[in-house]
């Protein structure tokens, strides 16, 4: 069994309370066993003597201990920040070092959370993309420029915030937390939060990889902090705390657009990630079969993943073809526990809500043409289970979409509605089709299906609310140097684009650098027209 303490200036830290984490397989094999366990060693009524079932526990910190990881993240932050730009980019290119050699470590510390191990790979990927030396070059770029400007050295740098209180979301945890691996590339100092419901890969990346890698890189003490808390009051905390400089907040829209408020009027930058309602556009020349693929990732992880599609509009001349191709796909798609090589559902706990959306826009108008129940862990269909059908709707007509929250909301279910526009000259019908996609008011990422250049330039230069535009490829695999998150609208509130967090938590700071000596007279004529 893992445990891992909190981590405060280098220090192991426990208020005496700990969070264990049962493997997901246990609780689906046995889910009244499983939680009666889970809640006596909670309680510490029961001690976790070698059970099998226990994957580790994380220490819960107190109010004290919330405190103490700030005030730490300021000391070393101050010197932190005088590190030479190159000093941090190369502790950037040693994570990505350390990272890659335990992958395979990772993925297993996910897959007991209960990440299908093919979506675990999948997250980690997007953690050493973030991390590649080419992202970290490109980055380098953008924090500090230098020019020569006549007889005087022309800097334009981004200096840090200071301290980032970093809160990631209950699913994808550890790997959302990793965003703020970034933020210590441009100077600041870091307090990561492991949530309660899923601490364990929050802890082991941080303590088992970051703060080791840290010290070996010669970081004070305290450049990264882990706590365990109550999320509402641990973010209180930190929008009261004159020690965090900027609140970085993974998780729902609502949430989180209200959280950006506070930190606002509180004189903090709030750095948001939130829910996504992600787009695709298939026109009438699109690779059906590699968009009928691409449409298949919408129902990774059951959908419950930001950036997953979680709608299509398609050219009516080819709509029922790419439904077709679509449900001949889903048997790639199914439930099974995390071990499960070919498993990529996850248990969708609150259904009801599934059911209420399917019902409403069924009433409205549109067809199932796929999928609808519910199932085990082994695809067998039971009115009990814990899983759901990929589920495919046929939706007729914008007017329809714009009209049903499947379409027009971020929904945390296998649900892809298939949106077909009514017949219309291809000009028209391309304007109204990307006004559908630009008006959604989330801005993850969006992503075409065309190989007219004419249309793809159209959907470039038009489609202005994500923070990533993706062009006959998959929706969510990773593209080299480009930023893994960031959007606008409801996905990253009033100042939400792409998402280099090292540019968001820090600032722009022009410096100039006269070279040779000038008279004080000559430097007065030159500053003001006409001479001084």
């Amino acid at each position: 069994m893992r445990s891992y303490p909190n981590s405060i200036a280098g220090r192991d830290v426990s208020a005496g309370q700990w969070v264990h984490v049962l493997r997901a397989s246990a609780l689906l094999d046995d889910p009244m066993g499983a939680i009666r366990l889970k809640r006596e060693l909670d309680r510490g009524t029961r001690e976790a003597s070698g059970d099998s079932r226990i994957a580790g526990r994380v220490a819960v910190t107190s109010v004290q201990h919330w405190e103490q990881a700030a005030a730490a993240a300021r000391e070393a932050q101050r010197d932190w920040a005088r590190r030479p730009l190159t000093e941090r980019l190369a502790l950037g290119d040693a994570l990505h070092a350390t990272f890659e050699s335990k992958v395979d470590e990772f993925v297993e510390v996910l897959v007991a959370e209960g990440h299908p191990r093919r979506l675990a790979l999948w997250e980690v990927a997007g953690v050493l993309q973030g991390l590649h030396p080419d992202t970290n070059a490109v980055l380098g770029e953008m924090l500090e420029v230098r020019r020569r400007a006549g007889d005087r050295d022309i800097r334009l740098v981004r200096k840090p915030d200071g301290v980032v209180a970093l809160s990631p979301p209950q699913n994808a945890a550890a790997s959302n937390s990793l965003l703020g691996l970034s933020t210590l590339l441009a100077g600041n100092a870091i307090v990561v939060k492991a949530p309660r419901s899923g601490p364990l890969g929050v802890a082991w990346a941080w303590r088992e990889v970051v703060i080791p890698v840290l010290a070996e890189c010669g970081a004070p003490p305290g450049t990264a902090n882990l706590i365990c808390g109550a999320p509402r009051e641990v973010l209180d905390h930190w929008i009261s705390s004159p020690d965090v400089d900027d609140l970085f907040y993974i998780g729902a829209s609502g949430r989180g657009i209200e959280l950006g408020d506070r930190a606002t009027a509180a004189g903090k930058k709030a750095v948001l990630e939130l829910s996504g309602n992600d787009g695709v556009l298939i026109w009438s020349d699109a690779e059906i079969d590699l968009a009928a693929q691409a449409l298949v990732e919408c129902f990774y992880g059951s959908s419950q993943i930001c950036m997953v599609p979680k709608y299509a509009v398609v050219h009516p001349d080819v709509a029922e073809r790419l439904i077709e191709a679509l449900i001949a796909r889903l048997d790639q798609v199914r439930p099974g526990l995390p071990e499960d090589e070919r498993a990529l559902l996850t248990p969708v706990l609150k259904t009801a809500g599934f059911f209420d959306l399917l019902g409403e826009a069924t009433r409205a108008g549109a067809t199932v043409r796929a999928g609808g129940e519910r199932t085990d862990h082994k695809g067998v269909v039971d009115p009990a289970g814990v899983f759901l059908q990929p589920t495919v709707i046929d939706v007729r007509g914008l007017e329809l979409a714009e009209r049903l929250r499947a379409v027009r909301e971020e929904t945390f279910f296998p649900l892809l509605p298939i949106v077909v526009p009514e017949p219309a000259p291809d000009g028209e019908l391309l304007e109204s089709m990307l006004r559908f996609v630009d008006g959604n008011p989330y801005g993850l990422r969006n992503s075409l299906w065309a190989r007219d250049p004419g249309v793809i330039d159209a959907f470039c230069a038009t489609v202005s609310n994500g923070g990533l535009l993706k062009v006959n490829d998959s929706h969510l695999g990773f593209a080299p140097t480009l930023p893994t998150h960031g959007g606008s609208g409801l996905t990253g509130g009033p100042f939400g684009e792409a998402n280099y967090p090292a540019l968001r938590t820090s600032r722009l700071q022009g410096i100039s650098i006269a070279t040779d000596v000038t008279p004080r007279e000559r430097i007065f004529d030159t500053a003001l027209p006409g001479g001084a």
